[in-house]
């Protein structure tokens, strides 16, 4: 199992460090901001060998040549989005192979948010970015809804117990529209009620769990929802939710 530190970036970003206790070798995963990705390996002594990119957007890449004049690390990011990425040291597709120390995790596209956006599933853990959210997913800014629920299956596969290492702190948010469309969840509300605690003591409510991700987000709980909201196809109903989210 991988070290894992959750780092608070800018307003509502995180960065993320993984860490092969064994070897000692460490990646980051995304970089909203470089100093405290730096302080976080400073703090700890740690040396930083690889850069993971899961998309280009800025709040996610713009510290990447802070962070590589200050650590020499190699930059990965997906080679369907290379264009957009900052310069990459190794272009990735999805089933490629990351190895962090004697931990290998793979690469999955999870195309939606953006086209070419990807993730990094690890044993215990995946880093999803803006696809799969802490009660909630990305925008389509780019991907049609059924290429976002293609994602979210991918995403849905993986064992309940990994943790899901989103990209930013909007899980209150994600909540409360949750509340609008699942309204008789129970486990919904203990979550919303969790999430205020956390939220009153600054604490991050980021990673979750696959399995509360599948008992309380809306997006991967389309299936159940669909009669609710009237419609017949589980893409028709993910396109609703998503659809009245962006208006919420």
């Amino acid at each position: 199992m991988l070290d894992l530190v959750t780092i608070p970036c800018l307003k509502d970003n995180y960065a993320f460090l993984i860490r092969d206790p064994e070897t000692g070798q460490c990646a980051c995963i995304d970089v909203p901001d470089a100093i405290p990705v730096i302080e976080a390996l400073q703090e700890r002594g740690w040396k930083l060998g690889m850069i993971l990119l899961t998309h280009h957007h800025a709040d996610h890449v713009q510290g990447v040549a802070a962070l590589v004049e200050a650590t020499g690390a190699m930059v990965l990011g997906a080679r369907a989005d290379s264009a957009r990425l900052p310069r990459l040291d190794r272009a990735l597709a999805e089933g490629d192979r990351v190895t962090i120390g004697g931990v290998e995790g793979v690469v999955l596209d999870v195309s939606g948010h953006t086209m070419g956006h990807i993730a990094f599933s690890f044993p215990g853990m995946c880093f999803t970015a803006d696809s799969l959210m802490a009660g909630g997913c990305g925008r389509l800014f780019e991907g049609s809804p059924a290429v976002m629920w293609e994602s979210l299956q991918k995403l849905a596969a993986l064992p309940d117990d990994t943790l899901i290492c989103s990209g930013h702190e909007y899980t209150a948010s994600n909540l409360r529209f949750a509340a609008t469309v699942d309204p008789d969840n129970t486990a919904l509300a203990a979550r919303i009620a969790a999430t205020a605690r956390a939220n009153a003591m600054a604490e991050p409510t980021v990673p979750s769990t696959l399995a509360l991700e599948k008992a309380t987000n809306p997006f991967l709980r389309a299936p159940l929802l669909k009669a609710a909201i009237g419609k017949t196809s589980d893409v028709e109903a993910f396109a609703e939710i998503r659809a009245r989210k962006d208006k919420f």
